[in-house]
C-alpha cells in the first residue's frame, strides 16, 4: 500500500484509500443495479424476488414459495422442507419442464425459468444413509429429542432470555400506569445483585405425539434383506399404548410383522390393507390418530416460538452461560430415550465414514474458488465460513477426546507434551514445548503463547486472502488445563525428504541453524510481508551466511505435494517488545522475571505505528513544499519588482490560476518492521551492522510509540469520555487490542488509572480484577494439566475456597471422596496442599510477574466476588449451578438455617411480583439443604467444563465492504442509496455467516442504531431485537455487548411509544450490568438517565426522581461536587423535583448547579445564567407555593390529569471502546459530560420557568403551542461523536 500509493491531499486521513474502495463496492452494486434494469423482457422479473409455484405429490398439492435468481436451488430444497406444510419431505428432487435440476446450480442458471415456472417435486429412492437423516429429521419435528450431551456446547448452550422478559401489551401498560405500577415500580438499588437473572423460563411441557421412537433391535437387516432394500428397523410406541414395527425400505417406510421377540419384516396388515408411505411422518399419521391431534398442537406451539430462539446456530459455536440451573426438576428432566445412544450410527453410519473429511483439501480448493462478480464472492465466502464452522467443531470434539485420554497417540513412546496425534484427518499437538523448541525462552510458556500468535498470525493472512498462499486450517483449544493446537493436515508435511533435501523450502528449518531460500515463495511472501508492514532483511545461519528474507525467519514455507504454497508458523510476524523484555526478561534465572521471551507486539500496534509514520512523512513533505513556495514567492517578488505595473498584474492573476489543492505524493514512503531484530541475528559487515542498527532504533520507536502515545492516549480517551468504558475484563482485553495494548501491559494501565483518582476508579478496580482472574488462571491450569478429569471439581473448588471463600471459612478444606483417591493413587495432588494464605502469597508473586504491578496488602478485602468468580469461570469455561454463594459470614441466628434458603428480595428481570403457589414459576435458584456447607464452594457446584476455542476464521470483506459503503452514502446524504446498501449489507451477513452468528449480532445493532438516526424507528426496533436474540445466543446472555443491545433496544421502544416495554429491557440489561460490574459505573449515569426519562414519559415523577437522584450520587462519587458534569444532573434533579412537587428540594438542588455553574464557568456562561434565571423563579414560587399549601391539597385531590411535556430525551449509548453518538454539532455548554447538541445544556429542561411552575401550581398547560426541540441525556462521561 505503501509504494503503490500515489498522492494523499494534505490534511486528509490515510485511511482515504480504503474509503474509495468503499464508494466503489457502492458503484459496483449500483452499476449492477442498472444492468438488471437493462436485461431482456423475459428475464426482468429474475432480477427480482418473485413468487415460485412447487408442485406436491400429497395435500396442499402445491406451494409458493418466495426466490431470487441469485440463490441455489439447494436452498430452496431447505425452504421447502422447514415449511409447516411440506416437513416430512426429506429424499427428493426437484424438476422443471420434466427434467431434474441439479441441487448445487443457482436458479439464474436453470434453462427456461420464469417467474411463472412450476417447479415439481419428484420424492427418491432412499438410501441407507438417506433414511438416517429422515429418522432423524422425524424425531425432532415430533419432538422426542431431548437435549443433546454434546462436548462441543455446554449445559444451556444458545440461551436467550429475551422471551422471559414481560413486557405487558401497550393496553396493561396504561392499565398500569394509571395504577401506579411499572416495571420500575419496586426496583430496589440497595438490594443485593442477584445470580437468578440467569435462570431460564421453566420449560412448558410439549405435546408428545409419540411415547418413544427408536431403532429396533433387529437392525442391521440381513444380507439377504438388504438385497430387497430393506435399510433400517423402526420401533415405535404410539400413544394408543401399541408397539409398531416399521421398515424402512428403499420405497419408503410401512409397517412390518415383527413384536420384539420374533423377526418378520414383510408388511402388516392395518385394517385390512398394507400402510405404506414415503415419509415416516405421513405413516404415523395414518396408524395413530393420536398423532395427528398432538403433533398438530405441537406445531403451533413452536409457532409461536421465535425461530431465532430455536433455530440452532450453523457457522458458530453457541455460548454457554457460566451459571446453569442445578440438575434437577423443572429445568433438567433427564428422560429415557432409547435412540440416544444411537444418534452417533445415525449421524455418522455404521463405518463413521460419513464424519470423514479431507478438511485442507476443502479449504484450499473453497479459496481457488473464482471471486470476480459479487454473486461468486457471496458463494464463496460463504462456503468459507460454513466450512470454518465445521472444522472448529471438529478439532474441539477431537481435542476434548485427546485430553480425556480417549485416542492414542501416534508417537506412545514419547513424553506426553512431545504426542502428537491425527483424529478425523485433524492433527493435533499440545501446546507446550515437548521437543525443547523454545528452552531459551521460557519454554511451555513461550509455546502456550506462540500457539496463540500463531493462530492470530493465520487469521491475519486469512483476512488478507492473497491468491496462491495457503493455510493449513488451525485452531486451539483450552481444556482442563490443557492446549492443544488443531491443524489440517498439509500434503506432504509427514513425507520424509531425500538425504541433503531440507522438509521446509522457505524460512528457518532447524530454527534459525539452516535457513531455505526458494525463490518460487519469494513474491507471494513478499505480498503477505508488504500487507503486515514486515521488512525485507537480510538473517544468517549458523555458518555465518547471509540470506535475504522477506519475512520473519520463524516463518516458514512449504511446497505441498498438492503444489499449493503453504505458510506455517506465523507466531513472529511481528517484532519483540524490546523495551519490556530488556526490563523483565530475566533468560528464567530470576523467579520474579517475567515467564517467557515470546513478548511481541500486536498487529494493531504495527498498523498504528505505521499511520503515525506516514503523517509524519507527508507533514515533512508539505513542510518542504511550504518553504519551496516561500522561496518560489521572494524570487518572484523581486522579479515583479522590476517590472511595470501592467505585467505584476498579469503576474499575479496567472499564480491564482496555477492555486490548486495541495498533494502529497507518498510513493516515495517505505516503511517497515524488522522482526528479527533482538532474536540474536548476527551481522557480518559494517554496512549490514548498520542497517541492523536502523532496524533496531524503528522498533525501539514502535515500543516508544506503545508506551508514550497509546497507553496515555488510551487513559485520556477513558478520562475525557471519549469512548465507552468497558464494564468487565473481556470488554476491557478487546479494547485494549483495538488500540494495539497487549494484555502484559495491564498493570501499567491501572497504575495510570490510579493517578487519574475516582474519575478512572471503574478501571482501576477492572484491571485490578483482571489481573487476579488471568493469574488464578494460570495457576488453575497448572493445577488441572495433570489431574484427571473426575477429580477435577475437587481441585477447582479448594482453589475457589481459598481465593473467594475465607471471609466465610478461613481454613477451608479440599473435599475427598476416598474411592477415587484410591482409584488415582498415582495422581498429582498438590492442589490440597493449598492454604488461602499460601495461595495469595502465590498469586501475588504471579500478578507481579506477568503484569509487573504488586497488588497492595489489602486486595483480599477490596476485590468484587461475585465478579471475580465470573472472570475466572469464563477464562476456564467453569459452568456452576446458580443458587446463593456465601462469600461472607453468616450472622450467628442463621447458621442453623438450610444453606442456600430462599434468595432475599432482589431486583429481576420481569419487574413484577411472582404469584405463590406456581410451581413452574422459577421464584428461587437455591436447592433446599439440611445443613450450612463447611465452605463456599463443594464440588458439586461445578456441573461443566467447556472447552474454550480460539479459531482462525476471516471476516467477510464484502460484507463489510458493503456496510462501510451504505455508512458513506449516508454522510454524505444519499439516504436512498445508503439505505439501499445497508439493507444488501444485512443480506450479505445473514447469507454468508448464518442468521445466528456474533458478526450478525453486531450488523444487526449498527443497523438499528443507523435506521434511528434515519428516524426509522419501527425498522430500529426489529433490528434491535434481533441483535438480543443473536447476541444472547451467540455472545452470551449477560455478554456486555448483550446489555449493550438490550439498552439502546429499550431506547428505540421508548422512542416508539413503547415505554413500558422499554423499562422492562432496562431494568433486565441493568440487573445482568451489576452482576458482571456491580455499583457505580460511569456510564451507568446514562442508563439511570433513560430510565428516570422514561419515567417522567408514563407520568411516575416520584419514581423518576429516584432514579435522578441515583445518577447524581454515582456522579458526585466519580467527579465531585463540585463539577459542572454534576451541576448539570443537579439541574436535571432540580426539575424532577420540580414535577414531583417538591419545591424546597427543587431550589436546593438549583442553587446547587447555579453555585458550581458560577465557580466553574463564570458569570457569562450560558449554562450559568440558565440557572440563575431558573434559581430565582423557582424561589419566588416555593414562597408562593407554601401561602397556598391548603389550596394546593384540594387540588391534588381533583387529580387533574396535566401532560407535561417532558423535554428529556434518552440517548444510545456506544459500546465499550467506541466513540458515542451525538446527532448534532459541538455543544455551546463546557459541561462536558452534560453538554449538549442544540444551545442548551444536556438534560436542562428547555420550556420557559412559568409553564413549569403553573404545572406544578396545578394550572393546565396551554395545548397546540410550538414543539419545542428536544434534548438529551447527560451522557456518559463527555462522550463525543
Amino acid at each position: 500500500m505503501a509504494a503503490g500509493s500515489e498522492t494523499i491531499p494534505v490534511g486528509e486521513e490515510v485511511g482515504k484509500e480504503q474509503q474509495e474502495s468503499q464508494e466503489q463496492l457502492g458503484k459496483e452494486l449500483e452499476n449492477e443495479v442498472a444492468q438488471d434494469e437493462d436485461q431482456e423482457q423475459l428475464e426482468a422479473p429474475m432480477s427480482e424476488v418473485f413468487q415460485l409455484i412447487v408442485k406436491l405429490p400429497y395435500h396442499p398439492k402445491q406451494i409458493q414459495i418466495m426466490v431470487t435468481t441469485q440463490e441455489q436451488v439447494q436452498d430452496i430444497r431447505q425452504s421447502i422442507i422447514e415449511l409447516p406444510d411440506t416437513v416430512q419431505y426429506s429424499c427428493f428432487h426437484l424438476e422443471h419442464n420434466g427434467v431434474r435440476i441439479n441441487d448445487f446450480i443457482e436458479l439464474s442458471d436453470v434453462p427456461g425459468i420464469t417467474a411463472r415456472s412450476e417447479l415439481v417435486l419428484v420424492e427418491d429412492p432412499y438410501t441407507e444413509k438417506e433414511a438416517r437423516i429422515h429418522f432423524l429429521r422425524m424425531r425432532e419435528l415430533i419432538g422426542v429429542t431431548g437435549p443433546r450431551v454434546d462436548v462441543v456446547q455446554g449445559i444451556s448452550a444458545g440461551l436467550s432470555l429475551f422471551d422471559s422478559i414481560k413486557t405487558g401489551d401497550e393496553q396493561v401498560a396504561k392499565d398500569g400506569a394509571a395504577a401506579g405500577t411499572h416495571p420500575m415500580s419496586d426496583y430496589d438499588f440497595y438490594a443485593p445483585a442477584t445470580f437468578d437473572h440467569y435462570l431460564p423460563p421453566a420449560p412448558k411441557a410439549a405435546p408428545k405425539a409419540v411415547k418413544s421412537i427408536a431403532l429396533s433391535a433387529w437392525n442391521p437387516p440381513p444380507y439377504h434383506l438388504r438385497q430387497r432394500g430393506h435399510l433400517l428397523y423402526i420401533q415405535i410406541q404410539t400413544l394408543e399404548a401399541e408397539t409398531v414395527h416399521i421398515t424402512s425400505h428403499v420405497s419408503g417406510f410401512y409397517v412390518n410383522k415383527s413384536t420384539t421377540t420374533a423377526f418378520d419384516p414383510s408388511p402388516k396388515l392395518v385394517n385390512g390393507r398394507k400402510v405404506h408411505q414415503h415419509s415416516l411422518l405421513n405413516l404415523l399419521s395414518e396408524i395413530s390418530p393420536q398423532f395427528v391431534k398432538e403433533f398438530q398442537a405441537l406445531q403451533e406451539l413452536n409457532a409461536d416460538r421465535d425461530p431465532l430462539v430455536t433455530f440452532q446456530p450453523t457457522n458458530a459455536i453457541p455460548a454457554s452461560p457460566w451459571l446453569v440451573p442445578p440438575p434437577k426438576a423443572p429445568f433438567h428432566v433427564h428422560q429415557p430415550d432409547l435412540a440416544r445412544p444411537q444418534e452417533t450410527y445415525l449421524t455418522n453410519g455404521t463405518e463413521n465414514i460419513d464424519s470423514l473429511r479431507d478438511f485442507n483439501e476443502e479449504f484450499q480448493s473453497t479459496r481457488e474458488l473464482p471471486r470476480e462478480t459479487v454473486q461468486e464472492r457471496v458463494f464463496r465466502e460463504r462456503l468459507l465460513s460454513k466450512l470454518f464452522a465445521d472444522y472448529t467443531e471438529a478439532a474441539v470434539r477431537g481435542a476434548v477426546l485427546i485430553a480425556k485420554g480417549e485416542v492414542a497417540p501416534l508417537n506412545p513412546t514419547e513424553g506426553r507434551d512431545a504426542q502428537i496425534y491425527v483424529y478425523n484427518n485433524i492433527f493435533f499437538s499440545y501446546g507446550a514445548d515437548g521437543v525443547g523448541t523454545f528452552a531459551n525462552d521460557g519454554g511451555d510458556e513461550a509455546a502456550r503463547v506462540a500457539t496463540g500468535k500463531d493462530v492470530l498470525g493465520v487469521k491475519a493472512v486469512n483476512q488478507l486472502d492473497i491468491p496462491g498462499l495457503s493455510t493449513p486450517g488451525t485452531v486451539v483449544i483450552d481444556y482442563l488445563g490443557r492446549r492443544l493446537v488443531a491443524q489440517s493436515i498439509v500434503p506432504g508435511i509427514f513425507k520424509q525428504k531425500e538425504e541433503g533435501q531440507n522438509q521446509i523450502d522457505y524460512g528457518g528449518v532447524e530454527g534459525k541453524d539452516v535457513i531455505a531460500t526458494t525463490e518460487a515463495f519469494v513474491p507471494i511472501f513478499e505480498k503477505m510481508s508488504k500487507a503486515m508492514r514486515v521488512k525485507r532483511h537480510s538473517v544468517w545461519d549458523k555458518e555465518g551466511k547471509k540470506h535475504e528474507l522477506v519475512a520473519s525467519v520463524e516463518t516458514k514455507g512449504l511446497l505441498g505435494t498438492d503444489a499449493r504454497k503453504y505458510v506455517l508458523d506465523l507466531y513472529r510476524i511481528t517484532p519483540l517488545d524490546v523495551d519490556w523484555l530488556e526490563q523483565h526478561w530475566k533468560n528464567g534465572e530470576d523467579e520474579n522475571g517475567y515467564p517467557h521471551k515470546m513478548a511481541v507486539l500486536r498487529q494493531e500496534l504495527v498498523e498504528g505505528f505505521w499511520k503515525f509514520k506516514v503523517r509524519e512523512y507527508v507533514a515533512g513533505e508539505v513542510e518542504k513544499k511550504r518553504k519551496a513556495k516561500e522561496e518560489e514567492a521572494a524570487k518572484k517578488a523581486e522579479e515583479n519588482a522590476a517590472k511595470p505595473d501592467g505585467a505584476e498584474a498579469k503576474a499575479e492573476g496567472e499564480e491564482k490560476k496555477e492555486e490548486h489543492i495541495d498533494r502529497v505524493d507518498i510513493s516515495g514512503f517505505d516503511f517497515a518492521l524488522n522482526p528479527d531484530v533482538f532474536s540474536g541475528q548476527q551481522p557480518q559487515t559494517e554496512g549490514e551492522r548498520a542497517e541492523m542498527q536502523q532496524d533496531e532504533g524503528n522498533v525501539r520507536a514502535a515500543c516508544a510509540y506503545l508506551i508514550d502515545k497509546v497507553i496515555p492516549g488510551l487513559i485520556e480517551d477513558l478520562k475525557e469520555g471519549e469512548v465507552g468504558s468497558p464494564v468487565d475484563g473481556h470488554s476491557l482485553s478487546r479494547l485494549m487490542h483495538k488500540r494495539g495494548i497487549n494484555i502484559r501491559y495491564l498493570g501499567v494501565i491501572a497504575t495510570k488509572a490510579s493517578e487519574q483518582g475516582s474519575k478512572l476508579d471503574s478501571i482501576r478496580v477492572i484491571t485490578l480484577q483482571e489481573m487476579i482472574a488471568r493469574a488464578s488462571k494460570h495457576m488453575l491450569n497448572a493445577l488441572l494439566r495433570n489431574l484427571p478429569q473426575p477429580l477435577a471439581p475437587y481441585a477447582i473448588s479448594h482453589f475457589l475456597n481459598c481465593l473467594l471463600g475465607t471471609a466465610y471459612n478461613a481454613d477451608p478444606k479440599p473435599e475427598k471422596d476416598q474411592e477415587l483417591w484410591e482409584l488415582y493413587h498415582d495422581a498429582d495432588l498438590r492442589f490440597e496442599k493449598i492454604t488461602p494464605d499460601a495461595l495469595k502469597d502465590v498469586l501475588k508473586k504471579e500478578v507481579f510477574r506477568r503484569f509487573r504491578y504488586t497488588l497492595s496488602e489489602e486486595w483480599v478485602n477490596v476485590i468484587k466476588h461475585q465478579q471475580l468468580l465470573r472472570e475466572i469461570a469464563l477464562k476456564l469455561g467453569l459452568q456452576f449451578r446458580i443458587r446463593k454463594y456465601q462469600f461472607q459470614q453468616l450472622p450467628e441466628e442463621d447458621k442453623a438455617v438450610a444453606v442456600p434458603g430462599p434468595s432475599p428480595a432482589t431486583n429481576g428481570t420481569t419487574g413484577g411480583k411472582r404469584k405463590k403457589g406456581k410451581a413452574a414459576a422459577p421464584a428461587t435458584v437455591a436447592e433446599a439443604a439440611s445443613a450450612v456447607p463447611a465452605t463456599t464452594f463443594v464440588a458439586d457446584d461445578i456441573l461443566n467444563v467447556v472447552p474454550l476455542v480460539k479459531d482462525a476464521s476471516s471476516r467477510s470483506q464484502l460484507a463489510e465492504e458493503a456496510l462501510e459503503a451504505g455508512r458513506i452514502s449516508i454522510i454524505q446524504d444519499q439516504k436512498d442509496l445508503g439505505q439501499e446498501l445497508l439493507l444488501e449489507s444485512l443480506s450479505l451477513h445473514e447469507q454468508i455467516y448464518g442468521v445466528l452468528h456474533p458478526e450478525v449480532a453486531r450488523v444487526y445493532n449498527t443497523l438499528a442504531m443507523l435506521y434511528y438516526q434515519l428516524d426509522e424507528k419501527l425498522a430500529a426496533v426489529e433490528l434491535a431485537r434481533k441483535a438480543v436474540i443473536v447476541s444472547e445466543r451467540t455472545l452470551g446472555v449477560d455478554s456486555s455487548e448483550t446489555i449493550l443491545n438490550y439498552l439502546n433496544l429499550g431506547l428505540f421502544e421508548h422512542s416508539n411509544g413503547n415505554t413500558h416495554a422499554a423499562l422492562a429491557y432496562i431494568r433486565h440489561a441493568f440487573g445482568f450490568w451489576r452482576i458482571i460490574y456491580g455499583d457505580g459505573h460511569p456510564d451507568s449515569v446514562t442508563t439511570m438517565n433513560n430510565a428516570a426519562v422514561m419515567l417522567q414519559a408514563l407520568k411516575h415523577y416520584h419514581d423518576s426522581k429516584k432514579w435522578f437522584e441515583a445518577s447524581l450520587k454515582i456522579c458526585e462519587s466519580i467527579f465531585g461536587k463540585s463539577h459542572p458534569n454534576t451541576a448539570t444532573l443537579s439541574f436535571q434533579l432540580a426539575q424532577a423535583l420540580a414535577l414531583d412537587n417538591d419545591s424546597k428540594g427543587a431550589v436546593i438542588r438549583m442553587r446547587d448547579a447555579y453555585s458550581v455553574f458560577l465557580a466553574e464557568l463564570g458569570p457569562n456562561d450560558r449554562n450559568t445564567k440558565e440557572a440563575e434565571n431558573w434559581l430565582e423563579q423557582l424561589t419566588q414560587n416555593a414562597v408562593h407555593i407554601a401561602k397556598q399549601a391548603k389550596d394546593l391539597q384540594q387540588r391534588r385531590l381533583r387529580r387533574i390529569n396535566l401532560t407535561p411535556r417532558v423535554t428529556l430525551t434518552a440517548r444510545p449509548q456506544p459500546q465499550a471502546g467506541q466513540a458515542s453518538v451525538k446527532e448534532g454539532g459541538v455543544a455551546e455548554s463546557t459541561t462536558s459530560a452534560a453538554a449538549g447538541v442544540g444551545g442548551m445544556p444536556e438534560g436542562m429542561d428547555d420550556r420557559c420557568i412559568d409553564e413549569l411552575i403553573k404545572f406544578i401550581e396545578g394550572h393546565e398547560q396551554p395545548h397546540g403551542g410550538k414543539k419545542r426541540p428536544q434534548t438529551t441525556n447527560p451522557r456518559r462521561r463527555g462522550g463525543k461523536k
